[in-house]
């Protein structure tokens, strides 16, 4: 059994690529970007019952939803973080249906227990665990459009084959979130270790549009912290973007600057398999 705090050798993604939207040979998304989770071992049963339960409630209402959260998070990332809650990511218009489905599954709205801003999301929970549904950025940048759904992916999670947030537009989401209590951007930092050198890069950038300055600052420091990993993006990206070129470093700099944003176990690659990513 490895010492808890033991870091592991960062694991390397075989890059695989096609034709680029632009007709050029960069690398692209090419098959399935998601990694292989054990479900069945990290989910407890009595959390799964839950997670299904609204999953079949939205599902069997005819009604269309993505996975994302810890669910997107781990799809990409190959490592759960246990946050007791599913995000199921919908269209505005099937808002209203959606919540009605899981109030006839026993779900109740968390507004009594802890308010939030309804305009762009529903809070629900059952038996202690929150099922959120989602269908605009909180600042209201944007909303899910059928572009998601068309571009979404899937997964076996135990018995239920989802649909997952397309990791460009889960990078995209998390880009807003950088407040003082509580930041995404180490989710985009490890969403960007495993497929960042697959991604569909026109579309994202299309995505961010006039905030581009947001995307060049989370890549720029994560060229400074994995610039190993970050010699395998586009070469055609870095241009595009000015960012620096990565030079290589030895494997303990890398964990090194890991740290000193967060001695906790935030990062993946650098953390013992077995161990789930700390909140």
């Amino acid at each position: 059994m490895p010492e808890r705090n033991a870091p592991v050798k960062p694991a390397r993604t075989k890059r695989r690529a096609r034709p680029a939207s632009n007709g050029g040979s960069e690398p692209g998304p090419a098959g399935p970007l998601h990694k292989f989770i054990p479900w069945h071992d990290i989910i407890p049963a009595g959390q799964w019952a839950v997670y299904r339960s609204a999953i079949e409630a939205v599902r069997n209402a005819g009604l269309r939803f993505l996975l994302g959260g810890g669910f997107g998070l781990a799809t990409y990332s190959g490592r759960w973080r246990n946050t007791k809650d599913i995000d199921l990511y919908i269209l505005p218009r099937d808002r209203e249906a959606t919540i009605a489905a899981l109030t006839v599954a026993g779900f109740v709205d968390y507004f009594d227990q802890h308010p939030y801003d309804p305009g762009w999301i529903y809070r629900s929970i059952r038996d202690g665990i929150i099922v959120d549904i989602i269908w605009s950025m909180a600042n209201r940048r944007a909303e899910v459009d059928e572009l998601w759904f068309a571009r979404a992916g899937s997964v076996q999670i135990r018995e239920e084959t989802v649909h997952v947030v397309p990791p460009e537009e889960l990078l995209w989401c998390k880009l807003y979130i950088l407040q003082r209590d509580h930041s995404d951007w180490t989710d985009i930092f490890n969403v960007l270790y495993s497929v960042g050198p697959q991604l569909d890069w026109d579309h994202l950038l299309h995505r961010v549009g006039p905030d581009l300055a947001l995307l060049q600052g989370a890549l720029t420091v994560f060229f400074w912290l994995c610039p190993n990993r970050a010699r395998d993006f586009p070469v055609r990206l870095r241009n595009q973007l000015h960012l620096p070129k990565p030079e290589p470093v030895p494997a303990s700099e890398e964990l090194h600057r890991v740290k000193l944003l967060d001695s906790r176990a935030w990062f993946a690659p650098f953390q013992i398999e077995d161990r789930f990513l700390e909140v």
